[in-house]
């Protein structure tokens, strides 16, 4: 009977591990996949390098001059062009620090309490002495199931990392890489390199289009890769100005991609300029305090990506303006049972040193510099 319940043990331990590793397969050939995009990108760009510097400077290009100026200016585009690029895909996207996680003896005691009270206590316990602000839509603690962490504002779990990335603006297939904190300099450095390097090869590449166009020179090898450089160029300029154009718009409301579609909530409600400070001081968060930095793919950015100063005041010109004696942020703040969290060291400087940020309309406050975080449930966000 011994024999027989080893050998039944075995065959269940097989039909265990099989699946297991028909999974790890699986996830590795979407690994492979991923890398696709990347993949097309890099030949493109491999291909337009042929055709600019070969078929059009060196074979179609007669004067020196030309061929000089339109070679040291493209070299310096596609430097640019590539190191940003190269550092969006490759710096891996950051996680929330340990404070954030829960211990291993908050996880069992939220694994054996029933979701009530008990676990909004587990939560309560674990989030008041964290800089976070924003909760979900029903009021909960944002809490992830999957990392088993209270998220920091304005981190969201990535379904494709399968990771929680510290202020997330998307999953970008073209980079295969999470846009978040730690590379979001980087992606709009590529977006603004790779607009110019377009522009610049249409600008130059037009006369030598028209010509092979016309007729006007002869019908060599070169007329193919310069005519489709031109359409090529021309396409992904007006694709990509308008991807820049939205994420610059981003920067200068201090925004992320999900939070212009879902605005974050905090204990007065929802509110889609929670964390803007004025233009000034959100491209700093992003570019840094260095202005000679801003156009390098280095990181500069303010801040440690797990907290951020909030300025909780209706002040862009497309939402309405709040009634008069209407102050909600005032109201909210009445009763409150917490005394309000100081910003960690690294975000203080953010409002100092320049225009105030608090202004007062008699007793209300208008602006503050966040919120506690007390849990009304638990909710998991994923």
């Amino acid at each position: 009977m011994n024999l027989f319940a080893c050998i039944a043990q075995n065959d269940r331990a097989r039909g265990k591990m099989a699946p297991s590793g028909s999974s790890s397969a699986r996830r590795r050939c979407q690994r492979l996949l991923y890398w696709v995009p990347v993949l097309f990108i890099s030949i493109i760009i491999c291909w337009s390098y042929y055709a600019y510097v070969v078929q059009l400077c060196v074979v179609s290009i007669e004067s020196i001059g030309e061929k000089v100026v339109c070679l040291t200016a493209y070299h310096f585009f596609v430097i640019l062009f590539v190191w940003s690029y190269w550092k969006t895909i490759f710096t891996p996207p950051m996680n929330p620090s340990k404070e954030f996680h829960l211990s291993y003896a908050d996880k069992e005691l939220l694994e054996r309490e029933s979701r009530g009270e008990a676990q909004q206590e587990v939560l309560r316990r674990v989030a008041k002495d964290l800089p976070i602000y924003t909760r979900t839509m029903s009021g909960a603690i944002r809490y992830c199931d999957r990392c088993q962490l209270v998220k920091p504002d304005r981190c969201h779990h990535c379904s494709v990392c399968d990771k929680c990335i510290l202020k997330m603006d998307h999953h970008c297939p073209w980079v295969n890489n999470c846009v978040g904190f730690s590379n979001y300099k980087f992606f709009l450095l590529f977006l603004a390199y790779s607009l110019l390097y377009c522009i610049f090869i249409v600008a130059t590449d037009l006369q030598y289009f028209i010509k092979f166009w016309t007729n006007g020179l002869p019908d060599t090898q070169a007329k193919f890769h310069i005519m489709f450089l031109f359409f090529a160029a021309a396409m992904f300029s007006v694709s990509l100005s308008s991807l820049f154009g939205y994420h610059c718009w981003l920067v200068s409301k201090n925004r992320s991609t999900l939070e212009a579609f879902r605005a974050p909530v905090f204990r007065h409600g929802t509110d889609k300029n929670g964390f803007s400070l004025g233009f000034s001081k959100n491209l700093k968060q992003v570019f840094g305090d260095e202005k000679k930095y801003w156009l390098m793919p280095v990181f500069t950015s303010l801040g440690d990506g797990c907290s951020f100063p909030t300025c909780l005041v209706n002040q862009d010109p497309e939402q309405p303006p709040t009634p008069a004696g209407g102050n909600t942020t005032a109201k909210s703040m009445e009763g409150h049972p917490f005394p309000a969290k100081p910003l960690r060291e690294s975000q203080s400087h953010l409002l100092t040193d320049g225009q105030s940020w608090t202004e007062t309309n008699g007793n209300n406050e208008k602006c503050i510099l966040g919120m506690s975080n007390p849990a009304l449930t638990m909710e998991n966000e994923t």
